[in-house]
């Protein structure tokens, strides 16, 4: 089999990237904040979506060889950790911070040694919508760190999208208007994401027609 030809942008990660994509298509690239990138970015390169809705990160490292590293991709995106928070508190299954560090950092490494594409890490991020997800800050906040870390460990751009979307909830006067659940983004989330990303990687807003109407609607995993 040929490898796959290197694609321009690559993104990865859970259903916030997922955003409901066709797997029968390979090149659909979802409803959320990865098509707009795609619509807006100059010349129209070769944009691939391999979020996969549910993903952690060790689901993350179990795919990454041909999710990702076949790929080469020259840029990555990459956006994962709030479901190592959340099924903490909904099913019980701890995934503690340091440990989940250690993941992904293995994750940048194996792709460096690959093919070595410019990154883009973006913070996992929480807007929470009950009382009851406060409580996952404890939980999350380490993530958010961490990814602050990894990003100056590789020369990565970082995207801050956990400050982002919280003072725009705040700007727009209630949370559900940039998150359907505290975590999956609606369709202005999406294009907060969207435009904060174009902005840190070609310094320009977006300004696509892309399809991005909404998050994935799965309901209980990101």
């Amino acid at each position: 089999m040929q490898p796959a030809a290197p694609v321009a942008v690559l993104f990865q990660g859970d259903s916030i990237t997922d955003a409901g994509r066709d797997r029968a298509r390979p090149g659909h690239l979802g409803h959320g904040y990865a098509a707009l990138v795609a619509a807006a970015l100059p010349g129209r390169p070769a944009v691939l979506n391999r979020g996969v809705a549910g993903d952690r990160i060790t689901d993350l490292r179990d795919r990454w060889a041909a999710d990702t590293l076949a790929h080469r991709p020259q840029l990555l995106s990459l956006l994962v950790g709030v479901n190592d928070t959340w099924r903490r508190y909904d099913s019980g299954l701890p995934s503690p911070a340091d440990a989940w560090e250690d993941e992904y950092r293995a994750l940048l490494a194996r792709t460096h040694a690959h093919c070595a594409p410019r990154l883009v890490l973006v913070e996992p991020f929480l807007v929470p919508v009950t009382p009851e997800q406060w409580a996952w800050r404890e939980d999350l906040d380490p993530r958010i760190h961490a990814v602050r870390r990894l990003a100056t460990e590789h020369d990565a751009l970082l995207l801050a999208a956990d400050g982002l979307l919280n003072q725009a909830a705040r700007t727009a006067g209630h949370p559900t208007l940039i998150t359907t659940d505290g975590v999956h983004p609606t369709p202005l989330g999406h294009r907060l994401l969207a435009d904060a990303w174009l902005h840190l990687v070609t310094g320009s807003g977006g300004s696509g027609s892309g399809d991005g109407d909404g998050g994935s609607g799965d309901g209980g995993a990101a």
